[in-house]
């Protein structure tokens, strides 16, 4: 049994016709906790659950700890998330909806993460929202997906956070042949942590994370993610939250799919014709998802 879906894979007329090229949409929107997160978060609940774990643990600002408890209540195991402040009522309540326990701590995913590991005891397993191999594993199984649907892209576009999405999905291009395939890392202002490393030429920690994107938060993205530029080509791009948001809202027009400022920078380079992407004519787009907004929120925050 897995505790993820095989998510549709589309061609999406309208961002095709709107750019002169084939648009593909990997659409892990459509996950059950609404993101793709389940994928890795779903292969460690039942790796650590084999291993004799009694309690999942984990830290969040939604979209991890949602697929956690998703993970836990599926598997019959307790579960406890640590959110920061920042964390929206609509989180909180999609979580407690999932029965875990949630604990509010810090003003920063950072600190909520630092309580969450100081309550992992003798039985229980942390559950780390981008950092683990097991996670980079589980999330691999997306370009599994499309391996097996026969549709090779010319290059991937996808968001990043901690990094534990492109961790997996070069994983899953490596695994499948397919080490010559680009990927471009599409990160907004202000959460910009990935790009960061790439300029420094090692991890380095934002000082603050000021893009509403805060499910892209990660002060600093995980080494994992970092290695593979040396090892596979990835580009790191970086947009605007207005970009992120507008995305979103004609993304919403196009597929009838709502998915979050984080998922919106990926299809934002894509709408908004993104000179990076002007020798590819076949695009894999992967629609992350997110199920912690309201389109209310993001017209509320694309006004302000």
């Amino acid at each position: 049994m897995t505790l993820h879906i095989e998510t549709p894979l589309i061609e999406s007329r309208a961002m095709s016709a709107t750019t002169g090229r084939s648009v593909w949409l990997k659409l892990d929107a459509l996950q059950p906790p609404g993101s793709f997160k389940i994928r890795g978060i779903g292969y460690a609940c039942k790796t650590y659950l084999a291993r004799g774990a009694r309690r999942f643990v984990s830290s969040s600002v939604g979209n991890a700890g949602l697929a956690v408890a998703y993970a836990g209540r599926r598997l019959g195991v307790p579960v406890t998330v640590v959110v920061p402040e920042t964390t929206t009522e609509r989180a909180q309540a999609l979580l407690r909806l999932e029965k875990a326990e949630v604990i509010v701590h810090g003003a920063s995913w950072q600190e909520a993460n630092d309580l969450a590991q100081s309550l992992v005891g003798e039985s229980d397993a942390f559950l780390h929202p981008f950092d683990d191999p097991l996670l980079w594993q589980g999330h691999g199984t997306l370009i599994d997906e499309v391996f097996r649907f026969g549709l090779k892209p010319d290059a991937v576009v996808l968001s990043v956070g901690g990094g534990g999405l492109m961790s997996g999905v070069v994983e899953g291009l490596h695994r499948n042949g397919w080490s010559d395939i680009p990927v471009f890392a599409v990160e907004t202002t202000g959460a910009a942590s990935f790009q960061a490393a790439v300029k420094a030429g090692h991890t380095v920690e934002l000082e603050q994370i000021t893009s509403i994107a805060t499910s892209l938060g990660a002060k600093r993205v995980c080494e994992n993610a970092f290695q593979w530029t040396k090892k596979h080509p990835i580009q790191s791009v970086v947009v605007s939250d207005q970009s992120a948001l507008t995305a979103c809202e004609r993304f919403l027009d196009d597929h009838r799919i709502l998915v979050e400022p984080a998922c919106g920078a990926s299809l934002a380079i894509v709408y908004e014709h993104a000179p990076e992407l002007k020798d590819f004519s076949n695009i894999l787009v992967v629609v992350c998802g997110g199920a912690t907004s309201t389109i209310d929120q993001i017209r509320k925050l694309g006004s302000g």
